[in-house]
């Protein structure tokens, strides 16, 4: 079965910069949309960034564009999300989430378009 697991939240301070990674098993990598999410308390979850593994594609939200970089390993079926110059509204649970649906990443944005989620991972920012 498919499995995504993410690692490397904490806390850091505003200014700072973290590294979050997730580890997918159980279908083919390169053919689903990968993406993080990030749900902030009394928020709605919310779209960080998309990546579709087989051409390197990639999306931002505007709120991360130039401080957040997707990225990943194929050899490692792994994701990961670059955090630089992080602020204290970047404090949220994180999630990794794929969508398999078979469009690429079309609809990249929207929760409501990925089938697996992880577990997430909590990222804190001070000021």
């Amino acid at each position: 079965q498919v499995q995504l697991v993410e690692s490397g939240g904490g806390s850091e301070q505003a200014g700072g910069s973290l590294r979050l990674s997730c580890a997918a098993s159980g279908y083919t990598y390169s053919t689903y949309c990968m993406g993080w999410f990030r749900q902030a308390p009394g928020k709605e979850r919310e779209v960080v960034a998309a990546l579709y593994p087989a051409s390197g594609s990639t999306n931002y939200a505007d709120s991360v564009k130039g401080r957040f970089t997707i990225s990943q390993d194929n050899a490692k079926n792994t994701l990961y999300l670059q955090m630089n110059s992080l602020k204290p509204e970047d404090t949220a649970m994180y999630y990794c989430a794929a969508d398999g649906r078979g469009f690429g990443c079309l609809g990249w944005f929207s929760p409501a378009n990925y089938e697996y989620w992880g577990q997430g991972t909590q990222v804190t920012v001070s000021s």
